[in-house]
């Protein structure tokens, strides 16, 4: 077995760490960190390092934690790889909030690489012998229908941007969320997960953001802390009602 050369260019952040082994032809990566701007540079030069009689190249990306939209442009660059260098490669084990990028890109989320294999063919052109005169055929996906079908890929576009600024937003909320889920645990004897679930389900049933819930509790578990707003200790006490607190 060989390992992997570094990936990071010089001066690049060290937002993906992509390293691992090539044994008899196969190579294994591991990418580890955040699929964003500069991720497909990294992924060149890790590549670029692989032996040119590699014959397989399997990518882990279980330890991707965060994904926005370059992680499109990291998949078409792995897929280039593929077709360029007539070697089969995969990316699987997505998990999280990367997972839930590759669903509403509308990808396969066993391996989105394969995805290629679903994308439509394009339409031949238009018959130059047809009368122009003619009035479209409904069936026809030329027809009226093809506007609001190519309509979909900017709204799913649209969808997927704020998808990705809800994740940034959570990861920035996580220490907050994290402390908030020591209170619990320690006030009412429960589990990290089952703390997790008592704090969703009161953001929930009090219509307040995740993140404000956990700084309430936070705040509260002090000497001198407020309490938190009346909704937030109904919804508080009816979520650990639920589990038996």
């Amino acid at each position: 077995m060989t390992p992997a050369a570094p990936p990071r260019l010089a001066g690049t952040p060290a937002t993906l760490v992509i390293d691992g082994r090539v044994d008899a032809g196969r190579a294994v990566l591991v990418a580890r960190g955040q699929l964003v701007h500069g991720c497909a540079d990294i992924l060149a030069e890790a590549l670029a390092a692989l032996p040119a009689d590699v014959e397989r190249v399997d990518l882990d990306m279980g330890d991707v934690e965060f994904m926005d939209t370059a992680g499109l442009r990291f998949l078409d660059l792995l897929g280039g790889f593929s077709h360029r260098q007539a070697v089969p490669v995969t990316a699987t084990n997505w998990h999280g909030g990367p997972l839930r990028i590759l669903e509403l890109a509308g990808l396969d989320t066993t391996d989105p690489l394969r995805a290629t294999a679903h994308r439509p063919e394009p339409r031949p052109a238009p018959d130059s012998t047809a009368d122009p005169a003619d009035p479209a055929d409904p069936a026809d996906p030329a027809g009226p229908a093809a506007p609001q079908a190519s309509a979909a890929p900017a709204e799913r576009l649209h969808v997927l941007q704020e998808e990705v600024e809800q994740l940034r937003q959570a990861i920035a909320s996580r220490p907050v969320i994290d402390q908030a889920r020591g209170v619990l645990m320690a006030l009412h004897a429960c589990t990290s997960d089952e703390a997790w679930h008592i704090l969703r389900e009161a953001s929930q049933l009090s219509n307040t953001k995740l993140r404000t819930v956990a700084a309430a509790v936070t705040a509260s578990a002090g000497s001198d802390g407020p309490p938190p707003p009346a909704e937030v200790r109904t919804a508080l006490r009816t979520a650990l009602g639920r589990i038996g607190r």
